[in-house]
């Protein structure tokens, strides 16, 4: 399906909300899911197709790599079912990424073609306590999580960011203790993430787990998490979103080979 930007608005220095709706959604059903995603596909300049098209269609037309859609996986922040509005956060580095550069240039009346949504993730109304750590990237999901929680559900939550004008309000029903770790750009700010899930005194009770971001940050925190903390993989969601220092297409060439690594860590 397609949709039209409604509007836009900068929530921090680096992250842009994209809101879409239009005829193009008329098909679009929410996943029950807080981490829903929809599959983006961006037509690169030159393309002989747009500004809507299938990409499945685009892909049987023999064009060569460089004309065919780039694609890249967003969360879905929130979704009107009465105004049929749905919203995207991305986050924005100049002119790094295909999406991020998409979204700072967007204006109302573009189009946007999407597939989905599916989830893989919703806060268990039955643990004891929620832990949810990760990055911008992890930022939609980790919001939306916080607004589905039951009053009675308590959740101890840390990102990272870049300074005090990169955070956003978080708001929820639950009982949330929320942190914010602040990079220095030192070496050593990849190990925030990690030494604040060490640092943490868990409380009592089954806790459920969503650690999202970048690779190797994420890494630590799951081996932490899976071989000192004693957690099932059962007990967590855990994904690498992106990996410092490489490009999305380089990082989608490895990130199969990068996941193995990951599981070696804790056989």
């Amino acid at each position: 399906m397609h949709a039209d930007v409604v509007r836009t608005e900068k929530l921090t220095p680096t992250l842009v909300r994209v809101v879409l709706g239009g005829p193009g959604l008329d098909g679009f059903t929410m996943a029950d899911g807080t981490d829903a995603y929809v599959n983006l596909a961006f037509a690169p300049e030159g393309a002989p197709y747009g500004p809507v098209f299938d990409p499945q269609e685009v892909r049987g037309l023999g064009l060569p790599r460089e004309l065919q859609p780039v694609r890249r996986r967003y969360t879905v922040r929130s979704w009107d079912p009465v105004l049929r509005e749905l919203a995207i956060d991305f986050v924005v580095h100049g002119d790094e990424g295909v999406a991020g550069r998409w979204a700072a240039a967007a204006r109302a009346g573009d189009v946007l073609v999407l597939e989905g949504p599916a989830c893989g993730y919703r806060p268990d109304a039955d643990a004891a306590w929620h832990l949810m750590l990760g990055d911008e990237s992890a930022l939609p999901a980790i919001a939306a999580s916080l607004e589905a929680l039951h009053p009675d559900a308590r959740a101890v939550v840390r990102l990272v960011c870049d300074g005090p004008e990169h955070r956003v309000p978080l708001s929820s029903p639950g009982d949330v203790d929320v942190a914010w770790l602040v990079r220095t750009g030192s070496a050593s700010d990849g190990e925030l993430l990690a030494e604040a899930a060490r640092a943490l005194d868990f409380p009592p009770g089954q806790v459920h787990a969503f650690v999202h971001g970048e690779a190797e940050e994420i890494r630590a925190v799951r081996r932490h998490l899976l071989v000192e903390r004693g957690l099932q993989r059962s007990d967590m969601s855990c994904s690498p979103y992106w990996r410092r220092t490489m490009t999305d297409e380089a990082w989608r060439a490895v990130k199969r080979d990068f996941i193995s690594a990951m599981d070696a860590d804790v056989a």
